[in-house]
């Protein structure tokens, strides 16, 4: 398929911090025989009310805006405990696991939460990890467990969530910077990124006394690492954000790529989101607005759809 013009979705709020999802709910990787592939709903980190928004990816949403869903923790929802953690949510999946789906999601004030989704009621498991760590990204482990990076605590974390929804006990790597954590089921392995360093980590120990080993550590081409996603379709590609690129890496080749397709529009300085549908493999980013009155927000996302895909 040709390149086609970035499309740019407005939000009718004040600001838009990070977009972390565009995830068909249903996990596939594709549109059902005889029919058309369409952009799952976008998940949003909206921080001008403080709540996690779904949108359906079509204009019309977001010029409304139209929700599919919101979430914050409150006392009705039976979060009431972590309110003074939240204020500034900093990323947002939505994923199924075991059969069931949650939201994931991460605070700068301090919460870390697994939220079964759609229903928002309650938690799998959620800590109050401190405001000073900064939490900035966050994994569902197939084990129960749950990963967490902190960027200012300088550090990857797994908490033992599987012994209980309020368990605080955790395996700690450091990482300055840390901002993201995925899941590889196909390695069986923890990747992270960091400042100025992408890593992989086994899980050793126990469910219940996890320990947490270094197997690779590589230099990040340029500085900042922020955003860290699968590619879907291809389990060897990751997408990496700095602070002045976006990257593609190949886990077999250990490299960092920038030719790969789309590059020249969505490979540029700033971004704090990168990711693509599975479905469509549209790809979803996201750069600071020039001239907002929040330094790291915007209130656009840019979908396009990449030459080759």
């Amino acid at each position: 398929m040709g390149a086609r013009h970035p499309r740019r979705k407005a939000l009718g709020l004040t600001a838009v911090a990070c977009l972390t999802s565009l995830i068909g709910l249903s996990g596939v990787a594709g549109a059902a025989p005889g029919t058309q592939a369409t952009d799952g709903p976008i998940v949003v980190t909206e921080q001008a009310s403080d709540r996690i928004l779904v949108l359906e990816a079509d204009q019309a949403a977001w010029d409304a805006p139209r929700f599919l869903w919101s979430w914050k923790p409150t006392r009705d929802n039976g979060m009431g405990e972590f309110t003074g953690n939240w204020g500034n949510p900093d990323e947002a999946k939505l994923v199924e696991r075991g059969g069931r789906r949650y939201l994931l999601t991460t605070d700068s004030k301090g919460l870390a939460a697994v939220v079964p989704y759609p229903q928002g009621t309650g938690s799998y498991w959620a800590a109050d990890v401190d405001a000073r760590n900064n939490p900035h990204s966050i994994e569902l482990l197939p084990d129960g467990n749950v990963a967490v990076a902190a960027s200012t605590g300088g550090w990857i974390r797994v908490y033992t969530a599987s012994q209980g929804p309020r368990s605080t006990h955790h395996a700690e790597y450091p990482m300055p910077g840390g901002h993201g954590v995925v899941w590889d089921g196909e390695r069986g392995v923890l990747w992270a990124l960091g400042d100025d360093h992408l890593v992989v980590l086994t899980i050793g120990g126990t469910v219940a006394d996890p320990v947490l080993t270094e197997t690779r550590k590589v230099a990040l081409p340029t500085r900042h690492g922020h955003d860290l996603t699968p590619v879907p379709g291809n389990a060897d590609l990751l997408w990496v954000s700095t602070g002045t690129r976006v990257y593609q890496y190949s886990k077999s080749r250990n490299a960092f790529l920038d030719d790969y397709p789309g590059a020249g529009r969505i490979d540029r300085e700033g971004v704090k989101t990168v990711g693509s549908d599975p479905s469509t493999g549209r790809v979803l980013s996201t750069s600071p607005q020039p001239g907002h009155t929040c330094t790291w927000c915007t209130e656009t996302v840019q979908l396009e759809q990449a030459a080759g895909l």
